[in-house]
């Protein structure tokens, strides 16, 4: 009780504080106070309603029942739009702030807002190795019910809250992905609403153009409603090495040669400076030594990144048995390395043992309460960037991050590529190693602008023929982007499927050139 009472006095006195100072002037320069008063409490509140929410709900087997009817409703909407004249486009009605992305979605007010309550768990059909769900089913929900019937996902992307549908429209990685691809590689059937108010089911063979074109489109070809995705067998732990690197060169060497062997099940880098990383590769197992378990999950653990860390300083390697979970959402409680910048102590053993069950706050009660002021600031002063780049130019990268942006750590996560029709694919006819660099905190670099530092890393980007996630701030012009993305297949099927007036390019949703 002794942390309660005292979070209850500290909240008094913060309120106190925010009547003589004023709100935006707590919020910009004491983001802290509020984020462990409010934010961390009403996350945890949030969490606990959705995860019993969604355990009610996978119980009654009701989930599959109402499917059909919520879909019908989500028809009725686009036909009623369509009737009243198509006066505008179309977009979910999802509040901006509750999605993962930093970017403020200002179309959620001028478009049409079709409302889509899709959050649920349909089946899982563990003779054909498939799980089907709605789009708003997120990491956390898969992850809790999967893992404790022994299976999951051959991805699954690391942040409890990413959604389904924002992993196909948009994009999702993780440390498997050298075996099995981006996130979209590993879904077999997509279930969509489109422009005229029809359902439509597209598979690698049935509807293949609208399947292959889907993923990266961000809503503009039609409303996703249910997704079929492989689930493979699952086990306990991860045993995962850890090996500190020094040197880029050798750096790259050994992160390429790792990301090419198949009996690695996981491979990750972090990058902490230009010559120093741990690279991390990791193998399913259902045993584990006691002695080198490692619940680094738990609230009172320290954040990942951390704890890798200890490893380059020491300049020793490692062996740790994490349990799988644990494993999979390693950089949640930490947002990566982004809530350091927010609760500056927050890795502090104090603070883990007292306060640390309740990490981290959610990313979209962090939108909603940061403020215009806070918003501009972070867009001029902070990085959060995901590039992905074909591996034999992971040095170029490097250097390029380095000295356009100088932001560390660098997460480091390799991924195979196949050469498929859409919006993303290898320059050549088959299938190539990739790899995902993430930047994400405050640039270093002097006289940092993000427009022209971005707009130069973008080109960058396009030089090498690699692709931007498009959760991001994206500065390209139109034929930039267009020469980043092949766009070939999707305007094809705009014009096919009467998208052009129901909802807008992939480009005016997303880029910063198109919405300012």
């Amino acid at each position: 009780m002794e942390p309660a009472v005292s979070l209850a006095v500290c909240a008094l006195l913060f309120l106190l504080w925010v009547r003589v100072k004023g709100l935006e002037f707590v919020l910009i320069h004491q983001r802290w106070v509020f984020v462990c008063l409010f934010l961390l409490p009403l996350s945890l509140i949030f969490d606990i309603y959705y995860y019993v929410r969604a355990w009610v709900v996978f119980k009654l087997s009701s989930a599959p029942r109402l499917h059909g009817q919520r879909v019908r409703d989500i028809q009725k909407q686009v036909r009623e739009w369509k009737e009243q004249g198509s006066k505008t486009f179309m977009c979910t009605g999802r509040p901006g702030w509750l999605t993962v992305s930093l970017r403020v979605g200002k179309y959620k007010k001028t478009h049409k807002n079709i409302m889509i309550n899709l959050m649920d768990i349909l089946e899982v059909d563990t003779k054909k190795q498939i799980v089907r769900v709605e789009p708003l089913v997120t990491m956390g929900q898969v992850t809790a019910l999967l893992t404790s019937i022994g299976w999951t996902l051959p991805v699954l992307p690391e942040l409890d809250d990413l959604t389904v549908g924002g992993l196909i429209m948009g994009t999702g990685i993780e440390s498997s992905s050298h075996k099995y691809g981006l996130f979209q590689h590993i879904c077999t059937a997509y279930e969509l609403v489109l422009a005229d108010g029809s359902f439509v089911r597209c598979t690698p063979s049935e509807n293949s153009d609208l399947f292959y074109a889907v993923p990266w489109s961000c809503g503009t070809l039609g409303f996703l409603v249910a997704a079929e995705i492989r689930i493979i067998p699952a086990k306990k732990y991860v045993k995962l090495r850890f090996e500190p690197v020094r040197g880029l060169e050798a750096i790259c060497d050994k992160f390429t040669r790792e990301s090419q062997r198949p009996e690695n099940h996981f491979v990750e880098g972090l990058l902490y400076s230009l010559d120093e990383a741990v690279i991390m590769t990791g193998v399913m197992t259902d045993e584990a030594e006691p002695s080198k378990l490692n619940s680094i999950g738990s609230y009172y653990k320290p954040w990942f990144f951390k704890h890798v860390e200890n490893y380059l300083k020491a300049n020793e390697g490692g062996l740790e048995y994490i349990p799988l979970r644990h494993y999979y959402h390693r950089h949640t409680r930490s947002i990566f390395w982004e809530l350091q910048d927010i609760i500056p102590f927050g890795n502090n053993p104090i603070f883990r043992y007292l306060f640390g069950w309740m990490v981290p706050p959610k990313i979209s009660l962090l939108k909603l309460t940061q403020g215009e002021t806070l918003r501009k600031l972070y867009e001029q002063h902070h990085v959060v960037q995901d590039m992905l780049v074909p591996m034999k130019c992971l040095s170029q990268a490097v250097h390029t991050f380095h000295n356009d942006i100088h932001v560390y750590p660098i997460w480091l996560c390799p991924f195979i590529l196949p050469s498929q029709p859409g919006l993303v694919h290898p320059k050549g006819d088959e299938a190539e190693l990739y790899v995902d660099i993430g930047a994400y905190g405050e640039p270093r670099v002097k006289h940092f602008e993000a427009r022209s530092c971005m707009r130069q890393l973008e080109k960058f980007v396009r030089s090498v023929h690699g692709f931007q996630m498009l959760y991001a701030d994206c500065y390209m012009s139109r034929e930039e982007f267009w020469e980043m993305f092949d766009g070939s297949l999707y305007h094809r099927l705009r014009e096919r499927l009467g998208c052009q007036e129901a909802f807008p390019e992939v480009y005016d949703k997303i880029c910063k050139a198109a919405r300012h």
